[in-house]
């Protein structure tokens, strides 16, 4: 069975949604991967470390790479592609769509797993995270966009892919070119691959008392995280946001200060190691899903936990 995956290069390398669809890819089939980029030997080296047999390049250059990439990609899927997978960032949606309107099949989103039996069996969920359901599509090739973090990146040992450069397509009218972009400054590690994260909610009560969870994910080496609630209200950018409409996260362990644990929030953390809930309501939702409950004020607690890491320096 022959699966593609899209992956977009991400500051010069092969993106981790990349990696671990390229993992779960293998387990279905021969894996073929469209990459959009500059490219590298050293990117392509890890997508065929990871079980990519061949890999067909496009460098966008300035060009909007959503139109180009789904044109070039239909030209080069051939009749043989059964599944298609995507990531769920704005280029891998942008392309899936195009690609399945080229393609007339439909597109299953939000995937958490993928098995071949005679079709494509797609689960996921619905209702805010509450009930999985499986999707059986007989589409051919069937188009995936798959949740972050739904599977885990690791390599195979497979050697150098055969790559092959493709030119440009001319996609006529729908042809855009980036002017300018911009990169958001950060401090600390990246909330999505961080060991730790320390996540606020509204029971931290106003924007500046998100000072105590900076200060207690910079004691521990993670990165801090919000609901959308706080994210909404203004007291952090939208970059902070875990949730179902922002990041999804699976760090070994999980602070969440005065979260109530709205499912909304929930679907974006859940699948962490280790969960631990402080807040102030003993029948807060978050506890029912956490490993370790502290109820209590948080602006008892974590001032506490501040000066007990503090002392163990």
């Amino acid at each position: 069975m022959a699966v593609w995956v899209f992956t977009e290069e991400v500051d010069g390398s092969v993106s981790q949604s990349g990696l671990e669809l390229v993992t779960k890819a293998r387990d279905l089939g021969d894996v073929s991967v469209m990459y959009v980029g500059e490219g590298s030997d050293e990117a392509f080296g890890a997508l065929g470390a990871h079980g990519a047999g061949s890999v067909t390049h496009l460098d966008p250059g300035s060009t909007l790479p959503g139109a180009p990439a789904a044109a070039a990609m239909a030209d080069a899927i051939g009749d043989s592609c059964s599944l298609i997978l995507f990531g769920a960032s704005n280029t891998d949606r942008d392309v899936a769509g195009r690609l399945a309107a080229r393609l007339g099949v439909p597109v299953i989103a939000n995937a958490l797993d993928v098995a071949v039996n005679g079709g494509v069996s797609v689960t996921s969920e619905i209702l805010g995270g509450t009930k999985a359901v499986t999707t059986t599509s007989e589409a051919s090739p069937t188009i995936v966009i798959t949740r972050p973090k739904a599977f885990v990146a690791a390599p195979s040992g497979g050697g150098a892919p055969v790559v092959t450069a493709v030119d440009l397509p001319d996609v006529g009218a729908c042809a855009a070119t980036v002017t300018a972009s911009h990169a958001e400054e950060s401090e600390g590690p990246d909330l999505e691959a961080a060991s730790i994260v320390v996540s606020g909610g509204r029971g931290l009560g106003a924007a500046d008392k998100f000072a105590l969870m900076d200060e207690l994910a910079s004691l521990l080496g993670g990165a801090v995280g919000g609901t959308r609630a706080v994210v909404d209200a203004g007291w952090v950018p939208y970059s902070y946001q875990v949730g179902q409409t922002g990041k999804t996260v699976k760090p070994d362990v999980y602070i969440a200060c005065g979260i109530s644990g709205a499912m909304q929030h929930v679907v974006g953390m859940k699948g962490s190691s280790t969960i631990i809930a402080i807040n102030k309501d003993p029948d807060a939702p978050i506890f029912g899903i956490a490993d370790l409950g502290i109820v209590g004020d948080l602006h008892s607690v974590v001032p506490q936990l501040i000066d007990a890491l503090k002392a163990r320096d």
